[in-house]
């Protein structure tokens, strides 16, 4: 079985070509001489930020798109690839660290698109994974159903051959499921969707159950041809982070994935 394009899918940042619109942080300026006929838009990681230090001056840049008594004269968002919180909590980190307010609606991470598929896949068992809280973050968007990979993975015994072996994890152990009657019935139920909401943490488990995933059509150890469908919030092969030279990306955990898969 082939790992086929229509099996990985990105969803578009906008749909039928609609203008994107925001609200500002501030009321703009009620002076319509001062008001811009333009926004901007920042990417984060690099730019704005490398890890949770500003990049130059970039806070007292973003300063002056303000005006003397605090009026925002030139709206702006902010764009990354990064992930793996709701965009209320990564406004607030970023009002904090730039000292501006920021709100929510002037955040758009890797998948703040994943919002466009709530109608097709609202009620429908999905699992998440990824850095952070990748079930937060769908469940946030309006997901019903949702559940981690790490804990869909819990409920499996063996799924993760090596697991014995590990000396971390990054749900407590009082949460782990393996003695706990499993949510949304997952031993039986299959999934409808996977979603790599974030830079995966645990390549080698992660990369093992998506594929068990995808085999099985969404219940794993039963045999099944129809695959799933499988969303990337983004696909970079490296990204600068506050190491001097660049990390790998979630690009690089799909060619992984993708290697594995078609072998």
């Amino acid at each position: 079985m082939k790992f086929h394009a229509s099996t990985i899918s990105r969803v578009s940042q906008f749909r039928n070509n609609a203008p994107f619109s925001f609200h500002s942080s501030s009321k703009l300026s009620s002076n319509h001489k001062k008001r811009c006929n333009f926004g901007i838009a920042f990417d984060i990681d690099g730019v704005i930020l490398r890890g949770r230090v500003p990049v130059g001056g970039s806070p007292q840049a973003l300063r002056r798109l303000y005006g003397d008594s605090g009026e925002l004269i030139v709206p702006y968002l902010f764009l990354t690839n990064g992930g793996g919180i709701p965009e209320t909590k990564r406004a607030k980190q970023l009002s904090e660290l730039l000292g501006v307010n920021i709100m929510a609606s002037q955040v758009v991470q890797g998948h703040s698109p994943f919002r466009n598929l709530l109608k097709k896949f609202e009620n429908e068992l999905i699992i998440a994974t990824g850095k952070g809280d990748p079930a937060l973050v769908m469940s946030e968007y309006g997901f019903k159903k949702v559940l981690s990979l790490e804990e869909f993975a819990s409920y499996f015994e063996n799924i993760d051959p090596v697991y014995q072996y590990k000396r971390w994890t990054t749900m407590p152990q009082s949460d782990r499921k393996e003695t706990a009657v499993p949510r949304y019935n997952v031993l039986s139920k299959r999934i409808k969707a996977a979603f790599v909401v974030s830079d995966p943490v645990d390549w080698g488990r992660d990369i093992q159950v998506l594929c068990d995933v995808l085999r099985s059509g969404g219940l794993p150890g039963v045999a099944n041809n129809n695959q799933l469908p499988l969303y990337f919030a983004a696909d970079d092969l490296e990204y600068q982070a506050a190491f001097p030279s660049k990390r790998l990306g979630m690009g690089a955990f799909r060619i992984a994935l993708e290697s594995v898969f078609n072998r």
